[in-house]
């Protein structure tokens, strides 16, 4: 049976029905999977009954994976295969987390409008988020359309934000949930690193604003301006006419194109509810930097 998508928007999240993800997809579903991603940018699968190799397995149709970093490291053991980024709030006893355990700590940040891995030199191309086990209350994650933000800029403001590149960094965005306690190894490892403002998407050729929660600073422009101009981004691309909520259910898995698309996830209570949600992260093919200067070369 051929995959069928139900669209939320004209083209901003959708739902696709009669796939299997534990399976290998055949070249029709899977072809009719990556027109309607390119398309919508935000896709969610229902009712998946997924391992992690099967949930590896439907990612790496997409490029090569990400493996989780170092800070989210706890020991020797894991709850999760190094592809696999471990976001619930349980420990490796499969407890929940107490308060002032230093990736729970962490990972407040993710309650921040972001974009997975800019602060990468290569960033994030695909994630892929599936929900083992949800809160009963709360823990929504909403999905801002930054092809629409950027389209309903001002033609003034497009102009100023061409060529222009902001500085990203992990530490960045954990500073602003008041988290610093980084080793000086930690630091070494997550350098700062350049990414455009606004990128083209290749597969539609469209422009997409591409900001993050990990912006530290604009090169090139005094501080205060260069956050000033980050605020007015930030405020206009997550007006409530380019978001989209999802309400998790039970072995949902989402993907989301994260070079257009920034997310965050609403609070639950983390010390009370279990939450059990794990994401596969396809890498791109490059710095979005090099990316456009490849681009501008080809024209």
């Amino acid at each position: 049976m051929t995959v069928t998508v139900c669209p939320s928007t004209s083209d901003f999240f959708a739902e696709v029905g009669d796939a299997d993800l534990s399976q290998p997809l055949s070249r029709s579903d899977l072809s009719a999977i990556e027109e309607a991603f390119w398309k919508y940018a935000v896709l969610v699968f229902p009712d998946q009954h997924l391992e992690h190799a099967q949930h590896l397995a439907f990612a790496s149709n997409f490029g090569p994976l990400e493996t989780k970093l170092d800070v989210y490291r706890e020991g020797n053991r894991a709850r999760t295969p190094p592809e696999i980024e471990d976001l619930s709030n349980l420990d490796l006893d499969n407890k929940i987390k107490q308060a002032d355990n230093r990736i729970r700590l962490m990972r407040r940040a993710n309650r921040l409008w972001h974009t997975d891995s800019t602060f990468k030199y290569i960033p994030a191309k695909v994630s892929m988020l599936y929900a083992r086990e949800i809160a009963p209350v709360g823990g929504q994650t909403e999905y801002a359309d930054m092809r629409m933000a950027y389209d309903a800029l001002s033609d003034k403001m497009k102009m100023r934000l061409n060529g222009l590149v902001a500085e990203h960094s992990y530490r960045a965005s954990r500073a602003r949930v008041g988290f610093s306690d980084f080793s000086s190894e930690e630091d070494a490892s997550l350098p700062p690193v350049p990414q455009v403002i606004v990128r083209t998407i290749p597969e539609s050729g469209r422009k997409s604003l591409y900001i993050a929660s990990h912006i530290d600073r604009v090169l090139g422009m005094p501080r205060d301006e260069g956050n000033n101009l980050i605020d007015e981004l930030f405020v206009h691309a997550t007006q409530r006419q380019f978001v989209h909520t999802h309400r998790w259910r039970k072995n949902d898995l989402v993907m989301w194109d994260d070079r257009c698309t920034m997310h965050r996830g609403l609070a639950y209570d983390d010390e009370r509810w279990r939450r059990d949600i794990q994401r596969a992260t396809v890498a791109d093919v490059g710095n979005s930097c090099d990316k456009a200067t490849s681009m501008i070369n080809k024209e």
